[in-house]
């Protein structure tokens, strides 16, 4: 198992399940990122914070942080 944070840029994953609680996975799944959703992580930053990636056909900055909740295929 992966998470978000750990894939590289120019790939694509899918969602398997997002972990956490409260505010932060409200957040993430109000961007749209919910289970089964495909992900294309377009760029990463030099020191890897934030990263770009497009959501159901729209770009979408993330934290680090708050990628690591999400786990990927």
């Amino acid at each position: 198992m992966s998470t978000l944070n750990q894939v590289k840029a120019g790939n694509a994953v899918t969602v398997a399940k997002i972990h956490g609680e409260g505010a932060l996975k409200r957040r993430v799944m109000d961007m749209g990122i919910t289970k089964g959703v495909e992900i294309l992580v377009r760029k990463v930053a030099p020191l890897g914070d934030p990263m770009e990636i497009t959501v159901r056909g729209y770009e979408l900055s993330i934290r680090k942080h708050d990628a690591e909740i999400i786990e990927v295929l």
